[in-house]
């Protein structure tokens, strides 16, 4: 066992002045003990202060003992320390905690393990705390083997009863993955407190283990905002905002409050679900409470901003903001992206390196996003060049997606596609997937297929793959192709995700899919759609039928044009929201042409906005247009 430390936990000091050793006179001896009283670095400057007491008589009681501790700590005046301890009359034991706590707390928490073994050497008796302390340091170096040495100890020096004891040894298995074990010691634990509990949530949560983290945040015989923060987070985390949003509730009722913690983990739940409501709740509840300094909690109110599509609010949230980080000007940038506000975009990067702040990879990804959107493709040349050359950002993978998606949206097929074979790095599905959309919208079959052959191989079980390139040889009127790419799914066993759309109206969420009739409301909304069609033929709407991608009669082409999930879900806004209010549509996959030409035309007619947040970007249609300027 070694017993050097890796770092003393000493202030630095001046050396002592060598001219004090040679005067024997008593101010010079006084000026010793004052300057060294505080600042004695090794037991060697310790003794002078020693002699100098002795010398004048000044108690020993006067020294400063938690420094004595540090010095001798790792030396061979360890006993010395002790003997000045006992003069004292000091418990030992009391001073060498102290010097664990800091050690444990410090830069060095090595050091606290090491003491606690030269206490050992020592014969030093140790207590409750000693054993906290190292076990603390344990968990903060994840040293597992070395706290079932101290675990031992607990055991048998009696310490069984000590809950605090018993709760800081289940936090260091648990966070150093023994989960076995900590599972183990949980079940004998004679009593447990709601911070035993909240270990165990907390743990499994962190390990995505949400259904075990819930099976115990459903016994717990009471919670605290941490266990239901945890829970709400662990939610959030794997991808079930609408569970996390239902537990918030729940708290709500038990009438516990949220802290800032619990304000970022469900606003990020209202940014996935597009609950605009409650995320306004929330961040009125955060002004209340006194939150509106936390910087974290305003990037995460302008994400669930732009993300349900107020990124007018997401804007106020940010000029309101007294600090920003980077993380803050992202979020703002990539919202403006996600909302065709390419030139607002770029503009906000330009003032945020005009002011000094560095941007990083998130950045980029927001700025290639803003320029694949808008099909500013020298722009986009230059800003993935200005990466590596004036930030030094590596590009990853993310990064040459969007290079490929730029190059791929705007026709620049064979561009996309050498870019791809000369990238540094092993192309993924995303990148692959990129190029695969410009061949739909530019009906190329060949780079369609090359393309099909790689996902094939790196995203098997990818529907949408199989759907795109099956979409590409309808579109060429490939009817045997088209369905021997169907037969191929059924073979992989893979099936296509239907289209959805929602929306909210007074807090309940609405689910429309394509086609779906089971609606308590079917026939009012299919009534109001007629009504609606009339006065849109009149503005000369006519049903772009090249978007069905099946093989049957014109007729039944239109019909399903008219059962389009996200037409469903406007018609039901328009019918159950108040005039001139925004509509606000949530729809899992990309908005289709013939769609996207009657929100257009429909938002004229009503004189109302209607924001739809398809897979790719959000189109705001208001008077006619779209945010997008029909290039998505």
């Amino acid at each position: 066992m070694l017993c050097t430390p890796s770092s003393l936990y000493l202030p630095p000091s001046p050396k002592p002045n060598q001219s004090y050793l040679r005067n024997s006179h008593s101010p010079t001896s006084e000026h010793l003990r004052t300057d060294l009283l505080h600042t004695f670095n090794s037991p060697f400057e310790l003794k002078q202060v020693h002699a100098c007491f002795i010398k004048t008589s000044t108690p020993l009681s006067v020294l400063p003992l938690l420094r004595v501790g540090f010095v001798c700590a790792f030396t061979s005046s360890f006993s010395y320390a002790q003997q000045i301890f006992e003069r004292v009359g000091k418990p030992e034991i009391f001073v060498w905690n102290s010097c664990l706590k800091a050690f444990a707390e410090g830069d060095s928490p090595i050091d606290a393990i090491l003491l606690f073994y030269r206490l050992r050497q020592f014969d030093v008796f140790i207590d409750s705390f000693t054993c906290s302390f190292v076990l603390k340091a344990c968990s903060q170096l994840l040293d597992v083997s070395n706290g079932r040495i101290v675990h031992a100890f607990v055991e048998k020096l009696g310490f069984q009863s000590n809950l605090f004891l018993q709760n800081t040894i289940l936090h260091l298995y648990s966070s150093c993955g023994a989960m076995g074990d900590a599972q183990m010691l949980f079940e004998n634990m004679s009593q447990r407190d709601v911070v035993t509990w909240n270990i165990m949530v907390t743990q499994l949560v962190k390990r995505d283990d949400i259904e075990g983290a819930y099976n115990l945040f459903s016994q717990m015989p009471e919670r605290s905002v941490r266990s239901w923060t945890s829970m709400i987070a662990g939610f959030v985390q794997c991808g079930k905002p609408k569970e996390a949003v239902d537990l918030f509730v729940q708290m709500e009722e038990a009438g516990e409050r949220a802290n800032e913690v619990t304000v970022v983990a469900v606003l990020a739940a209202c940014s996935d679900l597009g609950a605009l409501d409650l995320g306004r709740r929330i961040h009125e509840y955060s002004n209340r409470s006194g939150f509106g300094r936390n910087v974290r909690i305003s990037n995460t109110l302008i994400d669930m901003y732009v993300k349900c599509g107020c990124l007018e609010d997401a804007c106020r949230v940010f000029d309101e903001m007294e600090e920003r980080t980077v993380v803050s000007w992202s979020a703002m940038i990539g919202g403006l992206a996600m909302h065709g506000r390419a030139e607002e975009a770029l503009r906000l990067f330009s003032k945020m390196t005009q002011i000094g702040m560095k941007p990083n990879g998130v950045t980029f990804l927001g700025l290639l996003h803003a320029c694949s959107h808008m099909g500013l493709i020298n722009e986009g040349r230059r800003y993935f060049a200005s990466m590596t050359r004036d930030y030094a950002i590596i590009p990853q993978i993310e990064h040459y997606g969007c290079m490929v998606d730029l190059y791929s949206r705007a026709g620049l097929l064979q561009e996309a596609h050498e870019f791809i074979m000369n990238m540094p790095i092993k192309p993924n599905g995303v990148v692959w997937g990129a190029l695969l959309g410009g061949c739909r919208v530019h009906n190329n079959i060949e780079l369609a297929e090359e393309a099909i052959r790689h996902l094939l191989e790196l995203d098997p079980l990818n529907d949408g793959y199989y759907v795109v390139l099956s979409n590409i040889y309808a579109q060429a009127e490939q009817w045997e192709d088209t369905a021997r790419v169907r037969k191929l799914m059924r073979d992989q066993g893979v099936k296509k995700t239907p289209g959805w759309s929602s929306i909210t109206v007074d807090g309940v969420v609405h689910e429309f899919v394509a086609g779906d009739e089971t609606h308590p409301k079917t026939e009012e909304i299919f009534q109001r759609w007629e009504k609606l069609l009339e006065e849109m033929k009149l503005k000369g709407y006519v049903p772009n039928t090249s978007v069905v991608l099946l093989d049957m009669e014109e007729h039944d082409k239109v019909k399903v044009l008219h059962r389009h999930s996200e037409k469903l879900a406007l018609v039901f806004g328009l019918m159950n929201t108040p005039p001139r209010t925004p509509i606000r549509i949530m729809k899992n996959l990309r908005v289709c042409e013939d769609c996207h030409a009657a929100l257009k035309l429909i938002s004229a007619i009503v004189n109302r906005e209607i924001v739809v947040r398809d897979r790719n970007r959000f189109h705001c249609f208001k008077n006619g247009s779209c945010s997008c300027r029909d290039y998505w």
